[in-house]
């Protein structure tokens, strides 16, 4: 069965969605997240058994890292390193591990197509630690620097994102980018983990590989999708 997981710590109703995942990337500083949501969200995981990584991004809270930052490939390096070191830092005060790395909004966009930009972030995770997973957007820039360097990758994909006939996701700043309807979702996800070509935007159909699949807790209706993907994942 292919995983489920979400991004958490963003101020959103994290404890709901943990019963469906097996994955969580947590803020770390950058576009949101502070000591206490880290600390919260990384005991959340535990408790749940769901493994926990890092979820780096451009250091823009108020657009909540959802534009481009122009910046060169160290301080791209530099900041995904500062940001997964502090979340490293509060989950050994746990006794915790992380597990992986999945950049976040505008970064994780940037980094599937600039093989520059993805070089910088794989490089960065390899050097925290070279046993992280890298999570990037299926077939993407991110996921061919993560395996040049070495690391192992989990190739994303999205149960309430639309997607482009190249395999890109709907910015969602067009209309339509999201999939609110949790039968949509749970339809969408089946799709992906059975190989299936999924329907992209304004018409056709695109095959997207999946290692993982990822749901969002600030889509509407995230909990009831959350719930009807699970059941579509885990239907015979």
């Amino acid at each position: 069965m292919i995983e489920l997981n979400a991004d958490i710590g963003e101020g959103c109703d994290d404890a709901s969605l943990m019963p469906y995942l097996a994955r969580v990337s947590i803020a770390c500083g950058g576009h949101a997240g502070d000591a206490a949501s880290m600390t919260a969200a990384l005991r959340l995981a535990a408790e749940h058994g769901v493994a926990a990584g890092a979820h780096p991004s451009y250091p823009d809270r108020r657009q909540f890292g959802r534009r481009p930052l122009a910046a060169s490939g160290d301080e791209i390096a530099a900041w995904v390193t500062q940001q997964t070191e502090t979340l490293a830092e509060q989950a050994c005060r746990l006794g915790l591990r992380l597990v992986h790395v999945k950049p976040h909004g505008a970064l994780y966009n940037v980094a599937a197509r600039e093989a520059s930009v993805a070089r910088a972030i794989a490089r960065a995770v390899t050097a925290v630690d070279p046993a992280l997973v890298l999570v990037g957007l299926a077939g993407s820039q991110l996921i061919a620097a993560g395996q040049t360097a070495g690391l192992a990758v989990l190739n994303e994909a999205f149960a309430d994102r639309r997607y482009l006939p190249s395999g890109r996701l709907v910015s969602r700043e067009t209309v339509g980018a999201l999939i609110a309807d949790p039968v949509a979702a749970a339809e969408q996800a089946r799709a992906l983990a059975e190989g299936r070509a999924v329907a992209t935007f304004g018409g056709g159909s695109v095959r997207i590989r999946a290692d993982t699949i990822c749901l969002h807790g600030d889509t509407p209706n995230a909990l009831n999708i959350a719930r009807a993907v699970h059941a579509a994942l885990n239907r015979g």
